[in-house]
């Protein structure tokens, strides 16, 4: 089982590598071609957008944790079940997304600034990615199944090679004319693709699963929604904190003024996103060990998650505090003196609330929802309204802080010690755990990123960057090494001595 958690890791990490990268090219050459304000615009629309995919109610989430727990009991005509009930919902909701994108085609154009672009092309457009949510909807049922079933190295697969065909179609065809079109049928075409793939592998890895009427029960519906329900609180958190940011600067300040910001919030979730995959990962684990009873396991499951988590967040975080305003610089070539600030706000607030997504994945797994889903809103709310109140006087920094303040609160403060409680762990004594065995590797990394900061002043250009942080990463992995490597002899002597 660790063999399988290892391969999944790795897989999840090397597809956020592909992402990373191609991400690091494709939004600066994206920006340069078609500029700040339709980009702006295009951010915008998406944010929007975004909000469609909390009409999937939670279910994929629900899809994974219910198969996993039952393929654990070899149970075939319950995996069938779910599947089938969360299928048939997911076709009406793809409906009703469909519904929705054309009211928004219709009325966006009169609350926008369309500098740029026509009406008939900003409703296409809208159309356009609103047929892509529906899309992805209906596919996530199988994406779920497949990460279920614990092949998150499949699921990865495709994605990145949805990953690289979208960078190379955006590449060739993207152009100032209807660039905002290009962009959004290059994202469909894509999606398309990616999901008809999920169900084919689907099809393959689980011969036995069937999708039909028969199937369909009240009482796997029933099961399904309990679950689902606080499934769907945390994805509307999500998609809150996620979207609110952009919608706020843009209607504050204008289409141009997102740009800043966003470059900020893509470096930092870049860094974080490959560590939140943790999360995604012991979540079906979690359901597996939870059908086993083996709470013990489900300690060590959650030590090493949270710790691997605080180590390398908090890296980077060191390395951002130094380094940040050259990286940017050399990804976006363009000069944003703010960015820099607003990332190390938003990446500050990542090292307290990436270790907790993996907690928050342990729990979901154990079927623990309704006070974590409940306080992941309550933060929510807190950011949209903490960025309401601070973005006229503070602007972007504001909307930054309205973000990384209730992260820091109710995290911290209430999340994490209530969940150690559930799960019958002692809260100092834990922490201690996680925390401790990493602090020695980062003060070295602090340490190596003052003295270059010290000798090379300032660090232009990717080769630069890329060699300090290959030096840095280099510092961490050996100081870690010989920490552990030190902890186990520590370990060893007094068993030698008995």
């Amino acid at each position: 089982m660790k063999h399988k958690l290892r391969i999944n890791l790795l897989a999840s990490w090397g597809e956020h590598g592909v992402s990373m990268l191609i991400g690091l090219f494709l939004m600066p050459f994206v920006l340069n071609v078609i500029g700040d304000e339709q980009y702006g615009l295009w951010l915008f629309i998406c944010s929007i957008a975004g909000y469609s995919g909390l009409l999937n109610l939670g279910f994929a989430q629900t899809v994974s944790r219910f198969v996993a727990h039952h393929q654990a009991k070899d149970e075939v005509d319950e995996i069938n079940s779910v599947v089938s009930v969360v299928g048939l919902i997911y076709l009406g909701i793809g409906v009703a997304v469909m519904l929705v994108s054309g009211a928004l085609a219709f009325l966006l154009p009169y609350f926008t600034s369309m500098e740029g672009t026509t009406v008939g092309e900003l409703r296409f457009v809208v159309m356009t990615l609103g047929a892509n949510v529906a899309l992805t909807i209906l596919g996530s049922v199988f994406g779920g199944v497949i990460v279920g079933l614990q092949r998150m190295d499949v699921e990865r697969g495709i994605r990145t090679i949805c990953g690289v065909v979208r960078l190379g179609l955006t590449v060739f065809f993207l152009k100032v004319e209807y660039a905002l079109s290009t962009l959004a049928l290059i994202f469909f075409a894509t999606t398309l693709v990616e999901n008809a793939g999920y169900a084919v592998i689907v099809k393959r890895l689980m011969p036995t699963l069937k999708l039909s009427w028969r199937f369909c029960n009240k009482k796997t519906l029933k099961a399904c929604s309990g679950f689902s329900a606080f499934s769907l609180l945390e994805n509307i958190s999500v998609k809150l904190v996620d979207a609110t940011d952009t919608i706020v600067i843009g209607a504050f300040f204008g289409m141009g003024y997102i740009v800043p910001y966003y470059v900020a919030l893509r470096l930092s979730q870049f860094i974080t996103q490959p560590l939140q995959l943790i999360g995604a990962i012991v979540m079906p684990r979690g359901a597996e060990l939870a059908a086993e009873d083996n709470s013990h396991r489900i300690g060590q499951l959650l030590e090493k998650g949270l710790g691997v988590a605080f180590l390398l967040t908090t890296a980077f975080f060191i390395g951002a505090c130094y380094f940040g305003d050259s990286v940017l610089r050399a990804w976006v070539s363009r000069d944003y003196p703010e960015s820099h600030m607003l990332l190390l706000v938003l990446l500050g607030a990542q090292v307290i609330a990436t270790p907790v997504r993996v907690l928050r994945g342990v729990l979901f797994g154990l079927g623990h929802l309704r006070v974590p889903g409940i306080l992941y809103f309550v933060e929510a709310i807190a950011n949209l309204v903490l960025s309401l109140i601070l973005v006229k006087p503070l602007g972007l920094l504001g909307v930054a802080l309205g973000t990384a303040i209730p992260i820091v609160l109710l995290e911290v403060f209430v999340l994490l010690p209530y969940s150690l409680k559930l799960l019958k762990l002692p809260l100092w004594p834990t922490l201690s755990r996680i925390v401790g065995p990493h602090l020695p590797p980062l003060f070295v990394l602090w340490t190596y990123s003052l003295m270059v900061s010290l000798l090379i002043d300032p660090i232009e250009g990717w080769l630069s960057v890329v060699g300090v942080s290959a030096g840095g990463g280099a510092v961490l992995g050996t100081a870690w090494l010989v920490c552990q490597h030190a902890s186990r002899r520590m370990i060893l002597v007094p068993d030698r001595v008995a």
